[in-house]
């Protein structure tokens, strides 16, 4: 799936945190399941997106639209580091075949096995950039 950064031998913690950061992307994230969300974070997790509510609910609502309009949706995990309780994920999002899409760095933070705050910054990819280097 994603290429795991590891500057230095994880922990068995920072392993558990990866795995399951992974999980969320493979069983969550680009299965557009729902009901899967509770498997992998906390019912009232932190949300810093300025895009979207608190907790799970308004992810799963999200989930639910994006299963209906847009099916085909994947998130291209590109790389994937962690310290400590946070990992963070780079990873191409796209809503169907042939999308620019958008590239996104998202940060969470775990806490007693599922994840309880989450952070993004998120890019949208323009055709036709001054730069020719891909954000990837």
């Amino acid at each position: 799936m994603a290429r795991i950064h590891r500057p230095r031998n994880y922990t068995t913690e920072e392993e558990v945190n990866l795995a399951l950061v992974e999980g969320l992307f493979e069983n969550v994230l680009n299965a557009i399941d729902d009901e899967a969300v509770d498997f992998y974070i906390w019912p009232d997790y932190i949300q810093h997106s300025p895009s979207a509510r608190q907790g799970t609910g308004p992810l799963k609502e999200l989930l639910r639209r994006i299963k209906r309009d847009h099916p085909q949706s994947v998130h291209d995990v590109k790389r994937m580091m962690v310290d400590g309780d946070m990992v963070m994920v780079h990873y191409h999002a796209r809503r169907w075949p042939g999308d620019k899409g958008w590239a996104a760095v998202d940060i969470y933070r775990i806490e007693n096995g599922l994840i309880a705050e989450h952070w993004d910054v998120v890019q949208d990819i323009q055709p036709g950039s001054i730069n020719p280097l891909s954000p990837f």
